[in-house]
Protein backbone atom coordinates (compact mmCIF):
# COMPACT_ATOMS: atom_id res chain seq x y z
CA UNK A 1 0.00 0.00 0.00
CA UNK A 2 1.19 3.51 -0.81
CA UNK A 3 2.05 5.92 2.06
CA UNK A 4 -0.81 7.23 4.18
CA UNK A 5 -1.20 10.36 6.31
CA UNK A 6 -3.68 10.83 9.16
CA UNK A 7 -4.83 14.27 10.24
CA UNK A 8 -5.95 13.48 13.76
CA UNK A 9 -4.91 10.65 16.05
CA UNK A 10 -7.98 10.05 18.20
CA UNK A 11 -9.82 6.80 18.82
CA UNK A 12 -11.09 6.19 15.30
CA UNK A 13 -7.84 7.22 13.60
CA UNK A 14 -5.91 5.03 16.02
CA UNK A 15 -8.24 2.12 15.32
CA UNK A 16 -7.68 2.54 11.57
CA UNK A 17 -3.90 2.70 11.96
CA UNK A 18 -3.75 -0.31 14.24
CA UNK A 19 -6.17 -2.27 12.05
CA UNK A 20 -4.13 -1.53 8.93
CA UNK A 21 -0.89 -2.58 10.59
CA UNK A 22 -2.46 -5.90 11.64
CA UNK A 23 -3.08 -6.68 7.95
CA UNK A 24 0.67 -6.40 7.17
CA UNK A 25 -0.26 -4.54 3.97
CA UNK A 26 1.58 -1.43 5.12
CA UNK A 27 4.60 -0.84 7.33
CA UNK A 28 4.56 1.61 10.25
CA UNK A 29 7.12 3.78 8.48
CA UNK A 30 4.68 4.36 5.61
CA UNK A 31 2.11 6.00 7.90
CA UNK A 32 2.46 9.56 9.19
CA UNK A 33 0.12 11.16 11.73
CA UNK A 34 -0.38 14.59 13.19
CA UNK A 35 -2.47 15.68 16.15
CA UNK A 36 -3.39 18.73 18.12
CA UNK A 37 -1.98 19.95 21.39
CA UNK A 38 -2.91 16.69 23.14
CA UNK A 39 -0.43 13.76 23.19
CA UNK A 40 -2.53 11.32 21.13
CA UNK A 41 -0.28 11.41 18.04
CA UNK A 42 2.86 10.82 20.08
CA UNK A 43 1.17 8.02 22.03
CA UNK A 44 0.01 6.35 18.80
CA UNK A 45 3.55 6.58 17.46
CA UNK A 46 4.98 5.01 20.62
CA UNK A 47 2.51 2.11 20.41
CA UNK A 48 2.84 1.39 16.71
CA UNK A 49 6.01 2.94 15.31
CA UNK A 50 4.23 5.28 12.88
CA UNK A 51 5.81 8.64 12.18
CA UNK A 52 4.65 11.96 13.64
CA UNK A 53 4.76 15.22 11.70
CA UNK A 54 3.52 18.76 11.96
CA UNK A 55 0.19 19.58 10.22
CA UNK A 56 1.86 21.54 7.44
CA UNK A 57 4.09 18.59 6.44
CA UNK A 58 2.06 15.52 7.42
CA UNK A 59 0.73 14.98 3.88
CA UNK A 60 4.15 15.28 2.21
CA UNK A 61 4.84 12.05 0.35
CA UNK A 62 1.46 10.51 1.16
CA UNK A 63 -0.86 9.24 -1.57
CA UNK A 64 -3.97 8.99 0.65
CA UNK A 65 -4.74 11.50 3.40
CA UNK A 66 -7.31 10.57 6.03
CA UNK A 67 -9.06 13.50 7.71
CA UNK A 68 -9.88 12.26 11.20
CA UNK A 69 -9.93 15.47 13.20
CA UNK A 70 -13.08 17.05 14.66
CA UNK A 71 -15.57 18.28 12.02
CA UNK A 72 -15.51 21.83 13.37
CA UNK A 73 -11.73 21.94 12.82
CA UNK A 74 -12.02 21.64 9.01
CA UNK A 75 -12.17 25.42 8.32
CA UNK A 76 -9.08 25.94 10.47
CA UNK A 77 -6.81 23.28 8.96
CA UNK A 78 -3.31 24.48 8.15
CA UNK A 79 -3.15 26.13 4.68
CA UNK A 80 0.04 24.22 3.96
CA UNK A 81 -1.76 20.95 4.63
CA UNK A 82 -4.68 21.87 2.38
CA UNK A 83 -2.33 22.89 -0.44
CA UNK A 84 -0.54 19.54 -0.11
CA UNK A 85 -3.80 17.70 -0.88
CA UNK A 86 -3.54 18.60 -4.59
CA UNK A 87 -3.52 15.38 -6.63
CA UNK A 88 -4.05 13.16 -3.60
CA UNK A 89 -6.95 11.00 -2.49
CA UNK A 90 -8.65 12.31 0.64
CA UNK A 91 -10.77 10.16 2.96
CA UNK A 92 -12.87 12.09 5.47
CA UNK A 93 -14.49 10.57 8.53
CA UNK A 94 -15.71 13.99 9.68
CA UNK A 95 -19.32 13.42 10.73
CA UNK A 96 -21.85 15.56 8.88
CA UNK A 97 -19.39 17.21 6.49
CA UNK A 98 -20.69 16.75 2.90
CA UNK A 99 -18.62 16.15 -0.20
CA UNK A 100 -19.20 19.70 -1.47
CA UNK A 101 -17.59 21.19 1.66
CA UNK A 102 -14.70 18.75 1.45
CA UNK A 103 -14.24 19.62 -2.22
CA UNK A 104 -14.17 23.32 -1.33
CA UNK A 105 -11.40 22.63 1.18
CA UNK A 106 -9.43 20.46 -1.25
CA UNK A 107 -10.47 21.60 -4.75
CA UNK A 108 -7.66 19.82 -6.59
CA UNK A 109 -7.66 16.50 -4.75
CA UNK A 110 -8.00 13.67 -7.28
CA UNK A 111 -10.56 11.88 -5.11
CA UNK A 112 -12.70 12.84 -2.10
CA UNK A 113 -14.27 10.12 0.03
CA UNK A 114 -16.89 10.92 2.66
CA UNK A 115 -17.14 8.03 5.10
CA UNK A 116 -19.43 7.33 8.04
CA UNK A 117 -17.92 4.73 10.40
CA UNK A 118 -19.38 3.72 13.75
CA UNK A 119 -17.81 3.18 17.15
CA UNK A 120 -17.51 -0.64 17.01
CA UNK A 121 -14.82 0.14 14.43
CA UNK A 122 -12.59 0.80 17.45
CA UNK A 123 -12.33 -2.98 17.85
CA UNK A 124 -12.56 -3.83 14.14
CA UNK A 125 -16.25 -4.75 14.41
CA UNK A 126 -17.78 -1.68 12.78
CA UNK A 127 -19.41 -0.96 9.46
CA UNK A 128 -18.52 2.06 7.35
CA UNK A 129 -20.57 3.48 4.50
CA UNK A 130 -18.95 5.87 2.06
CA UNK A 131 -19.54 8.01 -1.03
CA UNK A 132 -16.99 9.49 -3.42
CA UNK A 133 -16.32 12.47 -5.69
CA UNK A 134 -15.63 11.55 -8.47
CA UNK A 135 -16.10 7.82 -9.14
CA UNK A 136 -12.75 6.24 -8.14
CA UNK A 137 -10.54 4.26 -10.46
CA UNK A 138 -9.97 0.61 -9.60
CA UNK A 139 -6.79 1.22 -7.61
CA UNK A 140 -8.24 4.07 -5.56
CA UNK A 141 -11.39 2.03 -4.91
CA UNK A 142 -9.26 -0.87 -3.69
CA UNK A 143 -7.16 1.27 -1.33
CA UNK A 144 -10.24 3.08 -0.03
CA UNK A 145 -11.87 -0.24 0.83
CA UNK A 146 -8.68 -1.45 2.54
CA UNK A 147 -8.26 1.71 4.62
CA UNK A 148 -11.91 1.81 5.73
CA UNK A 149 -11.93 -1.98 6.07
CA UNK A 150 -9.49 -1.63 8.95
CA UNK A 151 -12.58 -0.71 11.01
CA UNK A 152 -14.73 -3.66 9.86
CA UNK A 153 -17.24 -4.02 7.02
CA UNK A 154 -17.45 -1.48 4.20
CA UNK A 155 -20.37 -0.50 1.95
CA UNK A 156 -20.54 2.08 -0.85
CA UNK A 157 -23.68 4.24 -1.02
CA UNK A 158 -24.90 7.37 -2.79
CA UNK A 159 -24.08 10.49 -0.78
CA UNK A 160 -27.75 11.44 -0.14
CA UNK A 161 -28.06 8.16 1.76
CA UNK A 162 -25.28 9.02 4.22
CA UNK A 163 -27.56 11.04 6.49
CA UNK A 164 -29.80 8.00 6.93
CA UNK A 165 -26.68 5.86 7.40
CA UNK A 166 -25.69 8.24 10.20
CA UNK A 167 -29.13 7.88 11.79
CA UNK A 168 -29.07 4.08 11.54
CA UNK A 169 -25.53 2.70 11.91
CA UNK A 170 -23.60 5.81 12.94
CA UNK A 171 -25.83 6.50 15.93
CA UNK A 172 -27.13 2.92 16.14
CA UNK A 173 -24.61 1.59 18.68
CA UNK A 174 -26.00 4.08 21.21
CA UNK A 175 -29.49 2.66 20.67
CA UNK A 176 -28.17 -0.86 21.28
CA UNK A 177 -26.38 0.29 24.44
CA UNK A 178 -29.58 1.93 25.66
CA UNK A 179 -31.59 -1.22 24.90
CA UNK A 180 -29.02 -3.28 26.82
CA UNK A 181 -29.25 -0.95 29.80
CA UNK A 182 -33.06 -1.12 29.68
CA UNK A 183 -32.90 -4.92 29.57
CA UNK A 184 -30.64 -4.85 32.62
CA UNK A 185 -33.00 -2.56 34.52
CA UNK A 186 -35.95 -4.79 33.61
CA UNK A 187 -34.13 -7.77 35.09
CA UNK A 188 -33.40 -5.83 38.26
CA UNK A 189 -37.10 -4.94 38.51
CA UNK A 190 -37.87 -8.66 38.54
CA UNK A 191 -35.57 -9.29 41.50
CA UNK A 192 -32.19 -10.00 39.90
CA UNK A 193 -29.09 -8.39 41.35
CA UNK A 194 -27.50 -5.62 39.27
CA UNK A 195 -24.42 -7.79 38.69
CA UNK A 196 -26.40 -10.76 37.42
CA UNK A 197 -28.82 -8.65 35.36
CA UNK A 198 -25.96 -6.72 33.76
CA UNK A 199 -24.10 -9.90 32.81
CA UNK A 200 -27.24 -11.51 31.41
CA UNK A 201 -28.22 -8.43 29.37
CA UNK A 202 -24.75 -7.97 27.85
CA UNK A 203 -24.34 -11.64 27.00
CA UNK A 204 -27.84 -11.88 25.52
CA UNK A 205 -27.34 -8.90 23.20
CA UNK A 206 -23.88 -10.11 22.17
CA UNK A 207 -25.04 -13.67 21.59
CA UNK A 208 -28.07 -12.60 19.56
CA UNK A 209 -25.85 -10.36 17.40
CA UNK A 210 -23.41 -13.20 16.80
CA UNK A 211 -26.27 -15.53 15.88
CA UNK A 212 -27.58 -13.05 13.31
CA UNK A 213 -24.07 -12.55 11.93
CA UNK A 214 -23.55 -16.31 11.63
CA UNK A 215 -26.71 -16.70 9.52
CA UNK A 216 -26.86 -13.69 7.15
CA UNK A 217 -29.33 -15.49 4.90
CA UNK A 218 -31.85 -15.58 7.76
CA UNK A 219 -33.87 -12.46 8.57
CA UNK A 220 -34.08 -11.10 12.10
CA UNK A 221 -37.80 -11.90 12.02
CA UNK A 222 -37.04 -15.55 11.22
CA UNK A 223 -34.57 -15.69 14.09
CA UNK A 224 -37.19 -14.13 16.36
CA UNK A 225 -39.78 -16.72 15.37
CA UNK A 226 -37.36 -19.57 16.12
CA UNK A 227 -37.16 -18.36 19.72
CA UNK A 228 -40.92 -17.86 20.05
CA UNK A 229 -43.10 -20.83 21.05
CA UNK A 230 -46.90 -20.39 20.79
CA UNK A 231 -48.26 -19.48 24.19
CA UNK A 232 -44.77 -19.30 25.68
CA UNK A 233 -42.79 -16.73 27.63
CA UNK A 234 -41.19 -15.04 24.61
CA UNK A 235 -44.55 -14.57 22.93
CA UNK A 236 -45.88 -12.92 26.08
CA UNK A 237 -42.99 -10.47 26.08
CA UNK A 238 -43.25 -9.74 22.36
CA UNK A 239 -46.92 -8.85 22.76
CA UNK A 240 -45.89 -6.03 25.07
CA UNK A 241 -43.31 -4.73 22.58
CA UNK A 242 -45.94 -4.83 19.82
CA UNK A 243 -48.48 -3.03 22.00
CA UNK A 244 -45.92 -0.32 22.80
CA UNK A 245 -44.97 -0.20 19.08
CA UNK A 246 -41.23 -0.61 19.45
CA UNK A 247 -40.74 -0.41 15.68
CA UNK A 248 -42.49 2.95 15.45
CA UNK A 249 -40.31 4.29 18.25
CA UNK A 250 -37.16 3.18 16.44
CA UNK A 251 -38.38 4.70 13.17
CA UNK A 252 -38.81 8.02 14.97
CA UNK A 253 -35.38 7.62 16.59
CA UNK A 254 -33.56 7.05 13.30
CA UNK A 255 -35.58 9.80 11.62
CA UNK A 256 -34.57 12.31 14.31
CA UNK A 257 -30.89 11.42 14.00
CA UNK A 258 -31.12 11.58 10.18
CA UNK A 259 -32.70 15.05 10.33
CA UNK A 260 -29.95 16.25 12.65
CA UNK A 261 -27.28 14.90 10.30
CA UNK A 262 -28.84 16.87 7.42
CA UNK A 263 -28.94 20.01 9.57
CA UNK A 264 -25.26 19.66 10.47
CA UNK A 265 -24.31 19.26 6.81
CA UNK A 266 -26.33 22.22 5.55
Amino acid sequence: MKPLAFVGAGRMASAMVEGLLRTDKIAPGAITVCGGADPTARQLSERTGVKVAEPETVADGADFVILACKPQQLPDLDPGLLAALDGKAVISILAGVPLRKLRTAAPRARLIVRAMPNTPGQIGAGITAYATDPEPNDEDARVTAEVLGALGEVIAVAEPDLDAVTGLSGSGPAYVFEFTAALREAGIAQGLSRRVADRLARATVLGAAKLMHAAPQTTPEEQRDRVTSPGGTTEAGLRVLAARDLRAALKETVAAATRRSRELGA
